[in-house]
């Protein structure tokens, strides 16, 4: 019978399809590389549109689930999941194997291998392109997409979308920055003013630790000042273009406020939980509450980012807000795929998300959880919510950008802070920004190695060479034992391997192998 209902299932969602319209000339690169995905995607489009409102009964059953998530929350993942079987009138059991698989590295590993993924993962939310590209998530159907809408906040949403659809389900809203200071050195009169901070420092010889030269901080000091940089993706996750105007009379505002911090003595790129190294100032997240609440016992403060002024007029600096998603990878069983989906939203709704609020100090992305005591007692997520007021939610992303916009902090430091070097400084960016269209196939597709190697510092890409799926490097570097490096795609960040970095074990002079088929990175010795 449920064989019978599946059928069924996949014929009605069929029928929808034609008259949502197909997707024939979409993605070739999702088209030639994972056809089987696309079948399944397709499959999946509205296919939990008709669990509104009903008991669901057709999906009643067993389905055996894999399920990546961080290793901090695999246990609570466990329990929810548990909870869900226990609660939900469906009928349906999840008999779940959940891995421990971070944000961070699990679209890498998803688009190495799509079939041996997750069939339902926690990512980080700049990943959403590449994986929509490589056939890795389910688009949602209207109810989903609604579900979404209706329950979670306004930058989260965003972080799910690619063109006009919606692609993934929000877990969190707290990937954000914010102050952290010693009360000892910084009085709460002067929290406002970067440049009372940067005085109050200076006299007590203590750092200013601002990581300015990390495209995801250094934007938020143009966005103080006005301005913006919006990728444009299309529904099939392609960037097809980029509206951005740092380098612009705003522009040099913000590169003004830039070489007030970076000129000082104070200053250190970072954004670690510094306080213990002679810190007493830290721009960072959530992440680092607890560590920091240790180091600074008594005289712990926290804050939303300080004002700087430039020729008699405040701007108050401005931050990134991102959020972290969770995907439901294409199904070929259409039964199995809707019952995913119901997994997805018990999962990221309110309750599951003030438990990992409770348990691990995330910052919600639902809207009622936000209101949650947990939320509104916690001083980090607090002094986010406050700094939220002047952040821009983090969208699509090109994997190459951040590169070349972190090099904006590094010409202003070099410069002598006059108009005419701040002003080169932004046109050196807008012509490397112009140039990611201009980019050849061939680049685009080619690997390099990038990293800690021949004096580099993870701001060089070293030329490889292809035979078949395997790529080696076009010279051997001489490295010492505990060099980093990875090796990635035109470029850019959106496929780069392994997920962590490779770490050289013996010293030695090596070439760089990476087979392109299984992500997999090797030396081998000249």
């Amino acid at each position: 019978m449920k064989k019978i209902l599946a059928i069924i299932l996949a014929l009605v969602l069929a029928l929808s399809l034609v008259a949502c319209g197909d997707k024939s000339g979409g993605n070739d690169q999702q088209q030639g590389g994972n056809d089987q995905q696309q079948g399944g995607n397709d499959q999946q489009q509205g296919g939990n549109d008709q669990q509104q409102g009903d008991t669901g009964t057709e999906l009643a059953g067993t389905y055996e689930v894999k399920v990546w998530a961080p290793d901090a929350a695999v246990d609570l993942t466990k329990q929810q999941i548990e909870a869900f079987n226990s609660s939900n009138t469906m009928g349906i059991v999840i008999n779940a194997t959940v891995e421990p698989v971070s944000e961070a590295d699990a679209a890498t590993n998803m688009i190495t291998d799509v079939s041996a993924g997750g069939d339902l993962f926690f990512f980080a939310q700049d990943q959403l392109s590449r994986l929509i590209q490589a056939g890795a998530l389910t688009k949602l159907g209207t109810g989903a997409a609604t579900f979404v809408k209706d329950n979670n906040s306004a930058g989260s949403i965003l972080a799910a979308q690619s063109g006009t659809d919606y692609y993934a389900y929000p877990l969190t809203a707290d990937n954000g920055y914010f102050m952290y200071y010693d009360k000892s050195v910084v009085p709460e009169e002067d929290i406002d003013s970067l440049e009372a901070i940067i005085a109050d420092c200076e006299a007590a010889g203590k750092n200013f630790s601002y990581e300015l030269e990390n495209a995801w901080y250094l934007a938020g000091v143009f966005f103080g000042t006005g301005c913006h940089s919006d990728w444009i993706t299309d529904n099939d996750g392609n960037f097809t273009g980029i509206d951005d105007d740092f380098n612009s009379d705003k522009g040099l505002i913000a590169a003004k406020g830039i070489y007030k911090l970076v000129s000082s003595p104070i200053y250190v790129s970072s954004a670690t939980a510094d306080f213990a190294s002679g810190s007493a100032v830290v721009v960072t997240g959530t992440w680092n509450y607890a560590t920091i609440l240790e180091q600074l016992g008594d005289n712990f403060g926290v804050a939303d980012l300080p004002s700087f002024e430039v020729d008699g007029q405040s701007y108050h600096l401005g931050s990134y807000s991102g959020c972290k998603l969770l995907g439901v990878k294409p199904q070929e069983d259409a039964v199995k795929g809707a019952a995913l989906n119901q997994l997805a939203q018990y999962l990221t709704g309110k309750d599951c998300q003030i438990q990992r609020t409770q348990e691990f100090g995330w910052g919600p992305s639902n809207k009622e959880a936000l209101q949650d005591e947990s939320v509104t007692s916690n001083p980090a997520l607090t002094a986010l919510a406050e700094q939220g007021n002047y952040a821009i939610p983090q969208p699509n992303i090109h994997g190459s950008w951040w590169d070349i916009a972190k090099v904006i902090t590094t010409d202003i430091k070099a410069s002598d802070g006059s108009d005419e070097a701040l002003k080169a400084a932004l046109q050196k960016y807008a012509d490397s920004i112009a140039a990611v269209f201009e980019m050849t196939d061939e680049v685009r597709n080619a690997f390099t190695v990038i990293g800690a190697v021949n004096g580099s510092s993870w701001d060089v890409d070293f030329p490889m060479t292809a035979d078949g799926d395997i790529w080696t490097s076009d010279e051997a570097f001489e490295m010492n034992a505990g060099t980093e490096l990875k090796c990635r795609q035109g470029k850019s960040w959106d496929v780069a391997y392994p997920a962590e970095n490779y770490v050289v074990e013996a010293d030695g002079t090596y070439y760089v192998q990476l087979n392109a088929a299984t992500g997999e990175v090797s030396l081998v010795a000249a």
